[in-house]
C-alpha cells in the first residue's frame, strides 16, 4: 500500500495570465503562488473577489490550463499524471449545478458513472447518510431546500472517495441552522482523515475551523501561516469603557490614551497587547473622577488581519 504524502497539495510558483478582453495585453490572475496543504488539515484559501481563488481551484480541477509553475495533488503532478491527480480531488462549486429532475440517489449514481465506478462498488447510500440526506434519497432535487442542495453538492464530490475536498463558498445563502449542520458534516469528514480546502467570505468560519490560512490579493499570496500566528500580527486591541453618566469631554487623566468617543457615555481606547498598557489604563480610570459602569475588550480577529492585508492602499510587503 503506497505511503500517503505529507502534503496533500503542493502549489509551486503557479502563474496564470489571460489576454485582456480589450486587447491591451496580458493580465496576471496568479503570480508565482506557492504553498502546501498538510495532509488531513483544514486549510482556508481567502481573498477578495478577483484575487485568483477560483482560477487556482479551476487549475487544480483541470478546467483551466496554468501558464507556469506546478501543482501536485496527493503526490500526482497535474501535467504528468493528470488522471490520478483529478481522482484525488473532489470540488464542491459555489454554483448549485444540479439537475432538478434527478433525485439525490440518481445524481450520485450518474456522478459515479462519470468516474467509471462499478455499481457494486458505489457508496451512494453511505454518502447520503453522511451528508444527512438519506431520508431525501428519492426526492427530486428541485424540492430540496438550499441547505440540502449544498449537502448534495458535497455528496457529489465524494462519490469517487477523494482524499482532498475543495469547498468553494459551501455555506453561501444557507441559514444559520443548516450552516451549523454543514460544518458538523465537514468536521466529521476531516476527523476521518479527509483534507479540506475551503474558500469563504464568512471569515469567522475560517477562523473557527481552519488551522492554516492563506490569503490572496491581486493574484499574489500575501500570507500563508497558522491561524494563531496570523492573528498575532495585529498587536493592538480595543478597550471599551462605558461611564455611568454622559461625558461633556473625556476626563483629562485619560487624554494620554487618545480616547475616541463611541457615544455620549462610551470611550474607546486602542492599546498594545502585553506591554502593560491595559493596566495603566485601568489605573488612570480609577483616578479619572468619572464613575465607570462597564469595561469590555475586543481582541483582533481574522477580519481585521484580512482587511489590513488586502486593502489596496496597504502594500502587501509591509508588515502589520
Amino acid at each position: 500500500m503506497p505511503v500517503p504524502p505529507e502534503s496533500a497539495l503542493v502549489i509551486s510558483d503557479l502563474c496564470k495570465t489571460y489576454r485582456a478582453r480589450d486587447g491591451s495585453g496580458l493580465r496576471a490572475a496568479l503570480k508565482n503562488v506557492s504553498f502546501a496543504v498538510p495532509r488531513g488539515s483544514m486549510f482556508a484559501l481567502l481573498g477578495p473577489n478577483g484575487a485568483g481563488k477560483s482560477t487556482l481551484i479551476n487549475i487544480m480541477a483541470g478546467l483551466v490550463s496554468k501558464t507556469a509553475g506546478s501543482v501536485t495533488i496527493w503526490g500526482h503532478d497535474i501535467d504528468a499524471d493528470g488522471r490520478q491527480a483529478r481522482r484525488a480531488i473532489g470540488v464542491v462549486p459555489q454554483e448549485l449545478n444540479l439537475d432538478p429532475f434527478f433525485t439525490p440517489r440518481e445524481t450520485l449514481d450518474v456522478q459515479a458513472g462519470y468516474y467509471g465506478i462499478p455499481r457494486a462498488e458505489r457508496r451512494t447510500d453511505e454518502i447520503l447518510e453522511t451528508v444527512g440526506l438519506a431520508d431525501k434519497a428519492d426526492a427530486y432535487a428541485r424540492t430540496l431546500s438550499g441547505g440540502m442542495r449544498r449537502r448534495l453538492l458535497i455528496a457529489k464530490a465524494m462519490v469517487h472517495n477523494p482524499e482532498i475536498l475543495v469547498l468553494d463558498e459551501p455555506t453561501a445563502g444557507v441559514d444559520v441552522e443548516l450552516r451549523q449542520h454543514l460544518w458538523q458534516t465537514i468536521g466529521e469528514m476531516n476527523a476521518h482523515g479527509r483534507t479540506i480546502l475551503l474558500t469563504t467570505h464568512y471569515l469567522e468560519e475560517a477562523q473557527d475551523n481552519c488551522e492554516t490560512i492563506a490569503i490572496l490579493r491581486h493574484g499574489e499570496l500575501v500570507a500563508c501561516e497558522p491561524r494563531e500566528r496570523l492573528l498575532s500580527r495585529l498587536t493592538e486591541k480595543l478597550v471599551k469603557v462605558r461611564f455611568a453618566a454622559d461625558l461633556a469631554a473625556p476626563p483629562q487623566a485619560l487624554e494620554a490614551f487618545l480616547p475616541q468617543a463611541a457615544d455620549a457615555r462610551t470611550l474607546v481606547f486602542r492599546v498594545q497587547r502585553g506591554d502593560g498598557a491595559v493596566a495603566a489604563l485601568l489605573s488612570a480610570l480609577t483616578g479619572c473622577g468619572a464613575a465607570v459602569e462597564d469595561i469590555s475588550t475586543v481582541e483582533p480577529d481574522l477580519e481585521d488581519v484580512f482587511l489590513r492585508l488586502t486593502r489596496d492602499e496597504t502594500p502587501a510587503t509591509v508588515p502589520i
